[in-house]
């Protein structure tokens, strides 16, 4: 080892000892109870409190209310939020933040890849997510097949590897869902689709199978000289059927999306739409289905000419036809910085603040089955939550702190931090080590 090196670990041994001794490791609580008091708070489950406290124990939120009215216990660590505004962490539906590329190019049709096999936890991506105020995220992978595998929803705890991000479900299953694809995108040159109905045929096929396999291993009743051989393709598409594993499915133009809801009728599955850039034409379609849908909504022209009819206003429209309606960022098509301004642009073009404000959090929470754990600031639910230094849709407004399970895992005080909310030399330099100490010496 040469000097130079040695000389490095030292010093990286010394700012640990010194991180550790101040307790100021990423991921350490220097208290069990934590007490966020004088923001304007907006719990999303309920009305906006001009003048709130948020009182979090071990990781959970034990109460919200007004001054006055929650019971600040003395041993707690009481941060002054007077001026700003609290409101949950942001659930985005659809990001592709670490990579998580899952099918390739020998089938449109593949069920059994799973995401989570190629989830980089270190991707810069997810600091660029926390300095936006997100703390939950479903990865999914492309949308060049029909069927691209398994999607994968995470939590931005700060994380060494993709355990560490996991949202597991209460039978300890890895929570996600499977995301599939209709359109332009996934056609192409045998064995791939080369128009809409073959795509729809080729979907219908797989599913048909699907329930074929189901009805041998059911009839099998566990005698192992009857179950069918396992097939991983035919068991992640048996919880499809099963609403065990929601269809994340991504569909631009009218018809399309039309398709989806008949394929959805016809098999019984779970389904959240994901872009619907014509949703405004079929907004009474998609209610009356009860189906969800994720819109994203771009700033800028330009994009694909099945999107060519995509508007502002697709909030607007699904709102008042009664649909559930959230938010995406199909992150890099929008950057998760950036976020707070898709509702803010569906706003401007008509949907309510209050749907707008729903649609970032509680909803996206919901279509991912996470609606008792997170998207709303209520007693028992985990604390994920964004500290903003003013109103939520204002361009000018900054996030200024990001807790998840807690735990800050953004402060824009922080020079690293801020890096990766404003960008610039760096910014997509891969974290080294959890150290909430900034090193200027060694360059962290």
């Amino acid at each position: 080892m040469g000097k130079a090196m040695r000389s490095a670990g030292r010093r990286l041994v010394a700012w640990s000892a010194i991180c550790l001794a101040a307790g100021t490791w990423a991921g350490r609580a220097d208290a069990e109870i934590r007490a966020f008091v004088g923001a304007e708070i907006l719990p999303i489950a309920g009305e906006p409190i001009p003048e709130g406290t948020l009182l979090v124990r071990d990781g959970t939120i034990e109460a919200v209310g007004p001054v006055g009215e929650v019971a600040v216990p003395a041993k707690a660590e009481v941060h002054d939020v007077a001026g700003k505004v609290l409101m949950p962490g942001l659930v985005d539906t659809h990001s592709h933040v670490g990579g998580g590329w899952a099918a390739d190019d020998s089938a449109p049709i593949q069920p059994a890849v799973r995401n989570l096999d190629s989830i980089d936890a270190r991707d810069p991506g997810f600091q660029r997510a926390r300095a936006g105020g997100l703390t939950v995220l479903n990865v999914m992978p492309g949308s060049g097949h029909l069927l691209s595998g398994q999607t994968t929803y995470l939590k931005l705890r700060e994380a060494g590897t993709i355990d560490d991000l996991l949202i597991h479900t209460a039978d300890g299953r890895i929570a996600g869902g499977m995301k599939m694809a209709n359109g332009t995108n996934p056609r192409g040159e045998p064995p791939f689709p080369g128009t809409r109905g073959k795509a729809a045929a080729l979907v219908r096929e797989q599913l048909v199978k699907a329930q074929e396999y189901r009805a041998k291993v059911g009839a099998a009743a566990g005698d192992p000289e009857e179950v069918p051989e396992r097939d991983l393709a035919m068991e992640a598409l048996v919880e499809v059927l099963e609403g065990e594993r929601v269809v994340h499915h991504h569909t631009h133009r009218h018809d399309d999306i039309l398709t989806v809801l008949r394929l959805r009728e016809e098999f019984g599955f779970r389904l959240v739409l994901q872009h619907v850039s014509e949703a405004w034409k079929v907004a009474d379609e998609i209610a009356a289905a009860g189906v969800p849908s994720s819109i994203i909504v771009i700033d800028s022209p330009g994009g694909k000419l099945e999107a060519i009819d995509i508007s502002m206003e697709n909030g607007r429209a699904l709102e008042e036809a009664g649909a559930f309606v959230g938010f995406h960022t199909d992150d890099w098509i929008t950057d998760s910085r950036l976020f707070l301004r898709s509702a803010a642009l569906a706003v401007r073009a008509g949907m309510s603040r209050e749907g707008a404000l729903h649609g970032l959090t509680l909803a996206g929470a919901t279509m991912l089955d996470l609606a008792e754990r997170t998207g709303s600031l209520e007693p028992g639910k985990d604390a994920d939550f964004i500290v903003l230094s003013g109103d939520p849709l204002s361009v000018y407004t900054q996030v200024l702190e990001t807790w998840v399970e807690g735990e800050k895992v953004f402060d824009r005080a922080r020079p690293e931090d801020r890096l990766a909310a404003e960008g610039g030399w760096g910014a997509g330099t891969v974290r080294r080590e959890p150290i909430a100490c900034f090193d200027e010496e060694m360059g962290r």
